[in-house]
Protein backbone atom coordinates (compact mmCIF):
# COMPACT_ATOMS: atom_id res chain seq x y z
CA UNK A 1 0.00 0.00 0.00
CA UNK A 2 1.27 3.07 -0.67
CA UNK A 3 1.77 5.57 2.08
CA UNK A 4 0.86 9.46 2.50
CA UNK A 5 2.88 11.88 4.65
CA UNK A 6 0.46 15.11 5.51
CA UNK A 7 2.67 17.67 7.22
CA UNK A 8 1.11 21.48 8.93
CA UNK A 9 3.14 24.37 7.53
CA UNK A 10 1.29 27.26 9.06
CA UNK A 11 1.01 29.04 6.24
CA UNK A 12 -1.14 28.96 2.56
CA UNK A 13 0.97 26.98 -0.16
CA UNK A 14 0.46 28.93 -3.64
CA UNK A 15 2.60 26.56 -5.57
CA UNK A 16 5.51 24.09 -5.29
CA UNK A 17 7.83 22.78 -7.45
CA UNK A 18 10.25 19.40 -7.61
CA UNK A 19 13.77 20.34 -8.13
CA UNK A 20 15.19 19.07 -11.12
CA UNK A 21 17.79 16.26 -11.32
CA UNK A 22 20.43 15.96 -14.06
CA UNK A 23 19.98 13.41 -16.86
CA UNK A 24 22.85 11.65 -15.79
CA UNK A 25 21.43 11.19 -12.51
CA UNK A 26 19.88 8.08 -11.39
CA UNK A 27 18.63 9.49 -8.70
CA UNK A 28 15.25 10.24 -7.88
CA UNK A 29 14.35 14.02 -6.88
CA UNK A 30 14.18 14.84 -3.07
CA UNK A 31 14.16 18.08 -2.68
CA UNK A 32 11.62 20.82 -3.60
CA UNK A 33 10.31 24.28 -2.87
CA UNK A 34 7.15 26.35 -2.24
CA UNK A 35 5.65 29.69 -2.11
CA UNK A 36 2.88 30.91 -0.09
CA UNK A 37 0.47 33.67 -0.71
CA UNK A 38 -2.38 35.38 1.42
CA UNK A 39 -0.38 35.46 4.59
CA UNK A 40 1.22 38.11 6.88
CA UNK A 41 4.94 37.24 6.06
CA UNK A 42 4.77 35.27 2.67
CA UNK A 43 7.72 33.04 2.02
CA UNK A 44 10.34 30.62 -0.66
CA UNK A 45 10.70 27.32 1.37
CA UNK A 46 13.36 24.54 0.35
CA UNK A 47 12.24 20.93 1.79
CA UNK A 48 13.43 17.95 1.52
CA UNK A 49 12.00 14.32 1.97
CA UNK A 50 15.58 12.79 2.63
CA UNK A 51 16.80 10.91 5.35
CA UNK A 52 20.07 13.56 5.32
CA UNK A 53 21.58 11.51 7.96
CA UNK A 54 18.93 12.16 10.46
CA UNK A 55 15.36 10.56 11.36
CA UNK A 56 12.24 12.64 13.07
CA UNK A 57 10.93 9.99 15.51
CA UNK A 58 8.80 12.55 16.65
CA UNK A 59 6.99 12.85 13.99
CA UNK A 60 7.25 8.92 13.36
CA UNK A 61 7.30 9.24 9.29
CA UNK A 62 10.73 8.57 7.15
CA UNK A 63 10.60 10.96 4.58
CA UNK A 64 8.57 13.47 6.25
CA UNK A 65 9.62 17.12 4.93
CA UNK A 66 11.87 18.34 6.28
CA UNK A 67 12.47 22.40 5.89
CA UNK A 68 15.54 23.31 4.88
CA UNK A 69 15.80 27.18 4.64
CA UNK A 70 13.65 29.78 3.79
CA UNK A 71 13.44 33.28 2.58
CA UNK A 72 10.93 36.10 2.62
CA UNK A 73 8.81 37.11 -0.50
CA UNK A 74 7.80 40.33 -1.11
CA UNK A 75 3.50 39.58 -2.22
CA UNK A 76 1.84 36.54 -2.48
CA UNK A 77 3.96 33.94 -4.85
CA UNK A 78 1.61 33.49 -8.13
CA UNK A 79 4.49 31.15 -10.02
CA UNK A 80 7.09 29.29 -9.39
CA UNK A 81 9.69 27.46 -11.84
CA UNK A 82 13.24 26.06 -11.56
CA UNK A 83 15.92 28.01 -13.89
CA UNK A 84 18.72 25.19 -13.11
CA UNK A 85 19.61 23.05 -9.68
CA UNK A 86 20.59 26.11 -7.66
CA UNK A 87 18.07 28.78 -8.40
CA UNK A 88 14.48 29.34 -8.98
CA UNK A 89 12.41 32.27 -9.85
CA UNK A 90 9.48 33.64 -8.51
CA UNK A 91 6.71 36.08 -9.96
CA UNK A 92 4.85 38.14 -7.66
CA UNK A 93 1.26 39.55 -6.87
CA UNK A 94 3.64 42.93 -6.86
CA UNK A 95 4.46 42.69 -10.37
CA UNK A 96 7.96 41.58 -9.47
CA UNK A 97 10.07 38.74 -10.66
CA UNK A 98 13.13 37.19 -8.69
CA UNK A 99 15.56 34.85 -9.25
CA UNK A 100 16.45 32.77 -5.96
CA UNK A 101 19.68 30.72 -5.32
CA UNK A 102 19.39 27.87 -2.81
CA UNK A 103 23.60 27.86 -1.10
CA UNK A 104 23.14 23.89 -0.79
CA UNK A 105 26.59 23.85 1.59
CA UNK A 106 24.87 26.37 4.19
CA UNK A 107 21.31 25.39 3.05
CA UNK A 108 20.11 29.30 2.78
CA UNK A 109 18.66 31.22 0.24
CA UNK A 110 19.75 34.54 -0.86
CA UNK A 111 18.30 36.97 -3.91
CA UNK A 112 20.42 36.40 -7.00
CA UNK A 113 18.36 38.69 -9.15
CA UNK A 114 15.24 40.95 -9.21
CA UNK A 115 12.88 43.29 -11.19
CA UNK A 116 10.65 44.60 -9.49
CA UNK A 117 7.60 45.96 -10.75
CA UNK A 118 7.61 45.28 -14.25
CA UNK A 119 4.62 43.94 -14.49
CA UNK A 120 2.59 47.31 -14.21
CA UNK A 121 -0.97 49.14 -14.98
CA UNK A 122 -0.35 53.29 -15.92
CA UNK A 123 -1.06 54.25 -11.44
CA UNK A 124 -0.51 50.44 -10.05
CA UNK A 125 1.43 47.64 -9.86
CA UNK A 126 0.24 44.51 -12.00
CA UNK A 127 -0.22 41.10 -10.77
CA UNK A 128 3.11 38.93 -12.68
CA UNK A 129 0.61 35.79 -13.02
CA UNK A 130 3.40 33.00 -14.92
CA UNK A 131 6.78 32.41 -15.72
CA UNK A 132 8.56 29.93 -18.20
CA UNK A 133 12.42 28.91 -17.83
CA UNK A 134 14.84 28.26 -20.53
CA UNK A 135 18.31 28.71 -19.23
CA UNK A 136 19.11 31.78 -19.25
CA UNK A 137 15.63 32.87 -20.62
CA UNK A 138 13.03 33.60 -18.65
CA UNK A 139 9.44 34.87 -19.86
CA UNK A 140 6.48 36.24 -17.67
CA UNK A 141 3.16 37.20 -18.09
CA UNK A 142 0.71 39.22 -16.25
CA UNK A 143 -2.64 40.66 -15.55
CA UNK A 144 -1.15 44.09 -17.64
CA UNK A 145 -1.28 41.67 -20.72
CA UNK A 146 2.07 41.84 -21.22
CA UNK A 147 4.55 39.46 -22.31
CA UNK A 148 8.08 39.86 -21.00
CA UNK A 149 11.67 38.23 -21.72
CA UNK A 150 14.42 38.60 -19.11
CA UNK A 151 18.34 36.64 -19.09
CA UNK A 152 19.35 35.33 -16.02
CA UNK A 153 23.00 37.14 -16.52
CA UNK A 154 21.38 40.67 -17.52
CA UNK A 155 20.03 43.25 -15.33
CA UNK A 156 17.72 44.79 -17.84
CA UNK A 157 14.66 43.28 -19.69
CA UNK A 158 15.62 41.70 -22.94
CA UNK A 159 11.87 42.17 -24.82
CA UNK A 160 8.92 43.86 -23.78
CA UNK A 161 5.61 43.00 -25.66
CA UNK A 162 3.68 45.38 -24.17
CA UNK A 163 -0.07 45.19 -25.73
CA UNK A 164 0.26 40.92 -26.16
CA UNK A 165 -3.39 40.50 -24.59
CA UNK A 166 -6.42 43.01 -24.04
CA UNK A 167 -7.26 40.48 -21.16
CA UNK A 168 -5.48 39.08 -17.75
CA UNK A 169 -2.64 36.24 -19.64
CA UNK A 170 -3.03 33.54 -17.02
CA UNK A 171 -0.04 30.82 -18.10
CA UNK A 172 2.83 30.38 -20.23
CA UNK A 173 4.94 27.43 -21.25
CA UNK A 174 7.64 27.40 -24.10
CA UNK A 175 6.44 25.27 -26.93
CA UNK A 176 9.72 25.07 -28.98
CA UNK A 177 13.24 26.58 -27.91
CA UNK A 178 11.99 30.24 -30.14
CA UNK A 179 7.99 29.98 -29.47
CA UNK A 180 6.10 30.30 -26.40
CA UNK A 181 2.44 29.55 -25.64
CA UNK A 182 0.08 31.66 -23.91
CA UNK A 183 -3.65 31.31 -22.27
CA UNK A 184 -5.83 34.61 -21.56
CA UNK A 185 -8.60 35.10 -19.56
CA UNK A 186 -10.85 35.04 -22.67
CA UNK A 187 -10.46 31.16 -23.39
CA UNK A 188 -7.89 32.12 -26.49
CA UNK A 189 -4.27 29.78 -26.70
CA UNK A 190 -1.76 31.70 -28.16
CA UNK A 191 1.24 30.90 -30.09
CA UNK A 192 4.15 33.31 -29.83
CA UNK A 193 7.47 33.45 -32.35
CA UNK A 194 10.16 35.18 -30.87
CA UNK A 195 12.20 34.88 -34.34
CA UNK A 196 9.49 37.47 -35.32
CA UNK A 197 10.22 41.08 -34.32
CA UNK A 198 6.04 41.75 -34.79
CA UNK A 199 4.19 41.65 -31.41
CA UNK A 200 1.47 40.07 -32.62
CA UNK A 201 0.99 36.09 -31.92
CA UNK A 202 1.22 33.65 -35.07
CA UNK A 203 -1.19 31.93 -34.32
CA UNK A 204 -4.51 32.10 -31.98
CA UNK A 205 -6.51 29.17 -30.94
CA UNK A 206 -10.09 29.65 -29.01
CA UNK A 207 -12.63 27.04 -28.54
CA UNK A 208 -15.96 28.01 -30.84
CA UNK A 209 -17.96 30.12 -29.52
CA UNK A 210 -16.81 30.15 -26.29
CA UNK A 211 -14.96 32.97 -23.93
CA UNK A 212 -14.12 30.91 -20.94
CA UNK A 213 -11.09 31.45 -19.20
CA UNK A 214 -8.34 29.18 -19.63
CA UNK A 215 -5.93 29.44 -16.07
CA UNK A 216 -2.53 26.68 -17.31
CA UNK A 217 -1.18 25.55 -20.45
CA UNK A 218 1.52 22.79 -20.55
CA UNK A 219 2.78 20.57 -23.64
CA UNK A 220 3.39 17.12 -24.14
CA UNK A 221 6.91 16.16 -23.16
CA UNK A 222 7.58 14.40 -26.36
CA UNK A 223 4.87 15.46 -29.29
CA UNK A 224 5.30 19.60 -29.32
CA UNK A 225 2.89 20.25 -30.87
CA UNK A 226 0.35 18.48 -28.74
CA UNK A 227 -1.02 21.02 -25.77
CA UNK A 228 -3.13 20.46 -22.58
CA UNK A 229 -4.99 23.49 -21.01
CA UNK A 230 -7.49 23.63 -17.90
CA UNK A 231 -10.24 25.96 -18.28
CA UNK A 232 -12.36 27.79 -15.39
CA UNK A 233 -15.64 25.72 -16.44
CA UNK A 234 -13.22 22.40 -15.02
CA UNK A 235 -12.83 21.40 -18.93
CA UNK A 236 -9.27 19.60 -19.54
CA UNK A 237 -8.82 20.44 -23.61
CA UNK A 238 -6.10 18.83 -25.44
CA UNK A 239 -5.31 20.75 -29.06
CA UNK A 240 -2.87 19.98 -31.65
CA UNK A 241 -1.31 23.36 -33.03
CA UNK A 242 -0.33 22.11 -36.47
CA UNK A 243 -4.39 21.46 -37.03
CA UNK A 244 -6.78 24.46 -37.07
CA UNK A 245 -8.25 26.67 -34.10
CA UNK A 246 -10.22 24.19 -32.35
CA UNK A 247 -9.01 21.19 -29.36
CA UNK A 248 -9.54 17.65 -30.91
CA UNK A 249 -10.28 16.62 -27.15
CA UNK A 250 -12.28 17.70 -24.05
CA UNK A 251 -12.60 16.16 -20.87
CA UNK A 252 -14.51 17.27 -17.78
CA UNK A 253 -11.94 17.71 -14.98
CA UNK A 254 -12.99 20.22 -12.59
CA UNK A 255 -9.68 20.64 -10.56
CA UNK A 256 -8.41 21.60 -14.42
CA UNK A 257 -8.43 25.46 -13.36
CA UNK A 258 -5.64 24.29 -11.02
CA UNK A 259 -2.60 23.38 -12.81
CA UNK A 260 -1.59 21.11 -16.29
CA UNK A 261 1.98 19.23 -15.66
CA UNK A 262 3.46 16.56 -17.37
Amino acid sequence: MESVNAKYVSQKISKTRWRPVSHSSLQQPDIFATGSWDNENNKISFWSIGNHGSSDMEDGFEGDPQLLCEHKHDGDVLDLQFLDQDRIVTTSSTGAVTIFRHHQNSETISVSQSWPRVHRYPCDNAPCTGVVCSSPEIVTVGEDGKIIVFRADQEGVVRVIENADSSTIHAVTYLRTTEILTVNSIGQLKLWDFRQQSNSPSQILSLSGDRVPLHCVDRHPNQQHIVATGGQDGMLCVWDVRQGSTPFSLMEAHSAESGVRH
